[in-house]
């Protein structure tokens, strides 16, 4: 290439020497016709281009250019595999944690037990509650006894009605951390069925993944 000006002339030897550095495009296209270009060939975007050197040696292979379809496809894919492989990852991580939190059955047991406790100290809390609601409750109820067959006073109405509604609020409460305690045992059982494989050599990330259950934080 020989500079005038500011303008550029090819030259066939600057031609030649840019060729040799690019390399050169050839395919048969879909018409059988064998094409060259110092560029990727048109006609063969939809096949595989081989760059040759200057000696006819093949510098690479250029592969066929994707439809926005394919492309969308093949990125697809792409996705679906990294999210396997971070999903399988996440999976050995979380299991060698697994196993280094509870080296045996005797540690899982123990969190079990924590993690109940938490629960239990609720129910006991409601039920201590409900008793301190009928001790109250009493003389409300001898009050009412001397209106019998009379209206109530708007107070006394008032007071019994409330009593009863915070009665069966930790009545309810009650219910709750009873399918607290029966949700909790399933997640540890289903961890402990898990540990136990992993404990007889399965290896990290091969399992089903088991979560471990949202209580006692500090337990764990």
């Amino acid at each position: 290439m020989l500079l005038l000006g500011a303008a550029a002339v090819w030259t066939p030897k600057a031609q030649a020497q840019t060729r040799s550095t690019v390399g050169i495009y050839t395919c048969t296209d879909d018409r059988g016709i064998r094409r060259t270009s110092d560029r990727p060939i048109v006609e063969c975007i939809d096949r595989e281009q081989r760059v040759l050197n200057a000696d006819g040696s093949v510098k690479r292979i250029v592969p066929p250019t994707l439809t926005a379809e394919e492309r969308a496809e093949r990125e697809a894919a792409e996705r679906k595999m990294a999210e396997e492989r971070a999903a399988l990852n996440d999976a050995v991580r979380r299991d060698r944690n697994l196993k280094a939190r509870f080296p045996n059955e005797a540690a899982h047991q123990r969190a079990r037990e924590a993690a109940l406790e938490v629960v239990r100290i609720g129910m006991r809390t409601s039920q201590q509650r409900i008793k301190e609601l009928e001790a109250e409750r009493k003389p409300l109820s001898e009050e009412a006894e001397f209106f019998r067959g009379r209206s109530f006073p708007a107070r006394l109405k008032q007071q019994l009605e409330a009593n009863e509604t915070s009665v069966a609020a930790q009545r309810d409460l009650i219910q709750t951390q009873e399918a607290e305690l029966s949700r909790v045992n399933r997640i540890y059982d289903a961890e402990l069925e898990h540990l136990r494989k992993l404990w007889n050599g399965a290896r990290p990330g091969s399992l089903s993944l088991v979560s471990a259950p949202a209580v006692a934080p500090d337990s764990r």
